[in-house]
């Protein structure tokens, strides 16, 4: 009697990203919150679950809110968050209310 085994063989290519650094974060281009921070993304050949082979590295800006993601080729820098500080008024005369902020 023959008996035939089937073995599966699970594969893939999937993508992890790992964040890089604790620099300062930026504003996310999409839902605005400081969340933006330097990651490196990794393309692995797996083989049943296992990372083998990688096959491309780059270097990206991801949002930890809305998964936004750039590279940083130097094409678009997002801005950095809390860029000038303090409360600076857009219009000659207008200003923040009496007793701000409060004590």
């Amino acid at each position: 009697m023959d008996f035939f085994f089937c073995i599966p063989v699970i594969f893939g290519c999937p993508t992890k990203i790992k964040q890089e650094g604790n620099g300062q974060p930026h504003v996310c281009p999409r839902c605005h919150n400081a969340q933006v921070v330097t990651g490196k993304s990794r393309t692995w050949f797996e083989l049943c679950w296992i990372p083998l082979i990688p096959f491309k590295t780059k270097h990206i800006y991801i949002c930890g809110i809305c998964q936004w993601q750039a590279p940083q080729d130097g094409s678009y820098q997002p801005p950095v968050a809390g860029g000038g500080g303090g409360y600076q008024p857009q219009q000659p005369g207008y200003g923040p209310p009496q007793g701000y902020p409060p004590k």
